[in-house]
């Protein structure tokens, strides 16, 4: 039985953490003068106030339960992107809600889609604002609310594995609130190297920070209208590959490695290596395809710009180098492939990941093997773990349920007189949570173009994405809310 006051408690609880993040932007906002500060204190004062309240008039010690969990990953997420476009609204920068509410939800899943078409003429404190959204969101809302507070329950677990991405959530401590913890800790060590090497590198405080939250969070929002392209340093760049590359990794591998002061952590991973292997082809095709094409650039740079766009789409974090739009069409081909690839199991990137590839690809491989021997027991694994018949199944039907919704936001958005091209890469982008597509929604563009009935689609699309479908589909069952 869900119980409507265990959720609005908790609900109150993650719209406090999104009311107190929003007073952080107060110090960019203060610091230069700038005339949104009211308009951010006034959103964030209303956003505490009604986190507040919900935790005053709903209070109680009850644990959550098993359709509660599922309830409060669901609403919660929809609910934070409301309170998130506060700022926005308040401040008059995005006054349509359509516009405010399609950048709050791109920022907390870390989508990266844009409508803002000058953002060098935001004021710092909203820009602070948008990236820091991706950043609480890359590694997860509830997450955090897991790792921060005391007496969840039995049922944070169901919390955590519902909002989690990949077919498999690990857990590092038998308690899932440490799990959290930890986990929140490697990201923050990680956010930390990042912003120090971009700022050592040539990025002031401000860019190298906002920089840091979109690259660890696989997000892409960037201070700069030509996004990475404005910086003309090879060193940021590579840095930047090797930061996305490192966020698009499961963080539980991150947080092995360094309790076991091991590569081979890394090395031995089944889906590290796909998901290594996938870069590493796509970049190679990438180079092949713009050097037999006569592209003008030396070969370190033809090499950077082939990887940098490459592992920005497939660990869906969406910076830009280059106009992808206009490459060969080998080379544009692999991008859009690569946009069905996404990070790792229990990284902050989107998409399908490589590990449901991989338990697709072992299954088939074994089917294969049974036809020659009809009688061999063969074990289908992940990793070092035998993969269970319901895991199977849940991967294959999140397979076709993932194309299925692709399917269904590309007829939505020609039914608007959108193009095929740009509707199938937005619906692509915004349920791959990857940020920018081709055509209208190129990479030297944004979704400004798109109408208002188009941004709310695509803002449920990225919803839908960035909890991996089933949670959103439960909300529907009637069953569900049913005793």
């Amino acid at each position: 039985m869900i119980r409507p006051a265990v959720i609005l408690r908790n609900m109150g609880r993650m719209i406090l953490i999104i009311g107190i993040a929003m007073l952080t932007c107060l110090s960019w906002s203060m610091v230069y003068h700038e005339v949104v500060t009211m308009a951010i204190f006034q959103a964030a004062g209303l956003t505490i106030g009604i986190g507040l309240l919900l935790m005053f008039v709903y209070t109680g010690t009850e644990n959550i339960n098993y359709k509660e969990g599922f309830a409060l990953v669901s609403l919660g997420w929809l609910v934070v992107s409301i309170f998130g476009a506060f700022p926005y609204l308040f401040a008059g920068y995005l006054p349509s809600f359509a516009d405010a509410w399609f950048e709050s939800v791109s920022g907390f899943t870390t989508t990266g889609s844009s409508v803002v078409a000058d953002v060098e003429a935001w004021p710092r404190g909203l820009l602070f604002w948008r990236s820091l959204t991706q950043w609480l969101g890359g590694m997860g809302i509830i997450a955090l609310l897991v790792a921060i507070i005391a007496g969840m329950g039995s049922r944070a677990n169901q919390l955590f594995k519902a909002e989690v991405p990949g077919p498999v959530s690990d857990k590092i401590s038998p308690r899932i609130r440490e799990t959290a913890r930890k986990l929140w800790k490697a990201y923050l060590l990680v956010s930390l190297a990042c912003f120090l090497t971009l700022f050592a590198l040539g990025m002031d405080l401000f860019d190298a920070l906002c920089h840091t939250f979109a690259t660890m969070a696989t997000g892409g929002f960037s201070t700069k209208n030509n996004s990475i392209a404005f910086y003309s340093s090879p060193w940021i760049q590579w840095a930047l590959i090797f930061f996305m590359l490192v966020a698009g990794t499961n963080f539980t591998l991150h947080y092995l490695t360094f309790k076991r002061r091991s590569l081979l952590t890394y090395i031995k991973d089944s889906e590290f290596k796909l998901y290594t292997g996938i870069i590493l082809t796509a970049s190679f095709l990438v180079v092949l395809s713009l050097s037999t094409h006569g592209a003008l650039m030396g070969w370190e740079e033809k090499i950077r710009t082939a990887i940098f766009q490459v592992i920005s789409i497939t660990t869906t974090t969406g910076y830009a180098t280059a106009d992808y739009d206009r490459w060969p069409p080998l080379a544009a081909m692999m991008i859009f492939m690569v946009m069905f690839a996404g990070g790792c199991a229990g990284s902050t990137g989107g998409s399908m990941k490589p590990g449901r590839y991989l338990i697709i690809i072992n299954h088939s491989l074994i089917e294969l093997k049974k036809m020659l021997h009809p009688r061999a027991v063969l074990p289908l694994r992940f990793g070092s773990k035998v993969v269970s018949e319901n895991l199977l199944f849940n991967v294959l039907q999140f397979f076709f349920l993932y194309m299925t919704f692709l399917a269904l936001g590309t007829i939505f958005l020609t039914a608007l007189d959108i193009d095929i091209l740009s509707s199938l890469s937005a619906a692509a982008a915004c349920l791959g949570n990857i940020g920018p597509g081709f055509g209208l929604v190129g990479p030297t563009r944004n979704f400004a173009s798109m109408p208002d009935s188009g941004k709310y689609i695509l803002g449920i699309l990225m919803l839908v994405g960035r909890l991996e479908i089933y949670p959103i589909l439960l909300l529907f069952l009637p069953t569900f809310w049913k005793e």
